[in-house]
């Protein structure tokens, strides 16, 4: 892994991709896991944080770097299987049936 960031790293000259390590990824994907889905918890569990308060630090890295907390959403209303599998292979959660309908809803 060292060997292709080195090598990324002189094909973009971008000195920056050197800082670029397991643990980067690893907040970025809490941090964006967060965003997601608002739910501390489940951030913890998915990194195997013991302690909520080392899962705290991704609450304020999602905060600095989406500063306007934005809860629109995308909202379908689907009546096929095959929309529903279309529309979960594309990150629409499901919430609930109304009228012989399922509702699913995606962040904007």
């Amino acid at each position: 892994m060292a060997l292709a960031r080195k090598t990324l790293a002189r094909k973009l000259q971008n000195p920056r991709l050197l800082k670029i390590t397991y643990h980067t990824i690893r907040h970025w994907k809490g941090t964006i896991e967060y965003h997601k889905t608002k739910d501390i918890i489940h951030v913890q569990q998915l990194l195997g944080h013991k302690n909520i308060n080392n899962t705290m630090i991704y609450i304020n890295l999602e905060r600095a770097i989406f500063k306007e907390s934005n809860d629109e959403f995308t909202v379908r209303a689907v009546e096929t299987l095959e929309e529903v599998c279309k529309f979960l292979e594309v990150g629409f959660e499901y919430i609930c049936d109304m009228n012989d309908k399922k509702l699913f809803r995606k962040r904007k």
